[in-house]
């Protein structure tokens, strides 16, 4: 697996972080849609994570292909994590605006959501749609809770990944 470390200032870092967050808020509401990716109509939890860091311009937009809705129950291939570790790697520090909370439901990694600032989150719940949340009241999330990925990692983090560095 492998993706392109971002190179950013401190500054550009912020500025792409807060872009992030906005690009999410304007997904809330939007219905869960399990395979949709059309604001105000349907998204899933993975294809929000896909439109929103496309739609701020910091990866390519990509189609993670089909998969069955309740895949994650059945078996015991990774097929969620693989598509957010094209963009994103495991950190271990503190969970910042515009990562990424990832959460294994069944038995294999299988839900993410962004962070806003930790520990809320914005995600695409089944029921409920897009909306806002936090891993510390809600019960399901926290106990689920499988670790913290963002589009900026250290280069040690990266390189776990065997990250391609840019530039």
């Amino acid at each position: 697996m492998s993706f392109t470390l971002l190179h950013h200032t401190p500054g550009q870092e912020a500025r792409a972080r807060a872009r992030v967050i906005v690009a999410a808020e304007g997904w809330l509401r939007t219905p869960h849609e399990h395979g949709a990716c059309v604001p105000g109509a349907g998204v899933d939890c993975g294809r929000l994570l896909i439109a929103v860091f496309a739609g701020v311009g910091l990866i390519e937009e990509f189609d993670p292909g089909p998969y069955a809705y309740d895949y994650h129950l059945h078996r015991n291939e990774e097929r969620y994590l693989p598509m957010v570790e094209r963009f994103a790697a495991q950190v271990e520090r503190a969970p910042l605006p515009g990562d990424l909370a990832l959460f294994r439901f069944g038995r294999v990694i299988s839900h993410g959501a962004i962070i806003t600032a930790w520990p809320a989150i914005i995600h695409a719940h089944v029921r409920q749609g897009v909306v806002r949340d936090a891993v510390d009241t809600n019960v399901d999330l926290r106990e689920h809770f499988a670790g913290i990925w963002s589009l900026w990692p250290t280069r040690a983090e990266a390189a776990q990944l065997e990250a391609v560095p840019c530039g």
